[in-house]
């Protein structure tokens, strides 16, 4: 059985003033094609929430970023909320759940793609999950490196792609899934 994991889409990344220029419009759109798809085969929905304890997030519980972006549509069949990267150092564990409910594929997409996606996709991966990573149904920010270059969010996308593919999972787009 396969599950969709779908990670950390919520409002506070709409804040180009906190997180800087974000790459794939067409992101949030993917996910809603992905959800709709899933749904319709009867197949398990996991959301990702991240609750940050850093002061001033705009991912704060309580905090209008916090909530879920319009597409997240529908009760998903478990709820993960994180305060981390990888969804599984949530609660409830993920790993878990997806083992009492024999699921041995994941579809994994969400925001943001080097970080929360992948670091849940590599764990996915060790853990013997068979993982695909959708990238058009992420999105990720220019970011700067620790030598004061900005990395765009288009090579950190390319970056991840090349890192996970064949090694944690398969890189996918949304067409390949639906």
């Amino acid at each position: 059985m396969s599950a969709l994991i779908v990670v950390d889409v919520q409002w506070a990344f709409d804040d180009a003033s906190f997180w800087g220029r974000r790459n794939n419009p067409d992101c949030e759109q993917n996910v809603g094609r992905l959800i709709e798809a899933w749904r319709s085969k009867g197949e398990p929905i996991v959301f990702v929430r991240h609750d940050s304890e850093e002061d001033g997030s705009p991912l704060s519980p309580g905090r209008p970023g916090n909530e879920f972006k319009d597409v997240v549509t529908g009760s998903p069949d478990l709820l993960v909320t994180k305060q981390v990267n990888s969804a599984f150092y949530g609660s409830p564990d993920l790993h878990e759940w997806l083992r009492g409910q024999s699921v041995d594929h994941l579809v994994i997409c969400g925001i943001t793609t080097n970080h929360c996606c992948e670091t849940t996709a590599r764990m996915a991966g060790n853990l013997g999950y068979d993982v695909r990573f959708v990238i058009d149904a992420t999105h990720t920010f220019d970011m700067a490196g620790p030598d004061g270059q900005t990395v765009s969010a288009d090579d950190l996308t390319r970056a991840t792609a090349a890192s996970l593919h064949g090694e944690f999972a398969d890189v996918v787009r949304t067409s390949d899934v639906v």
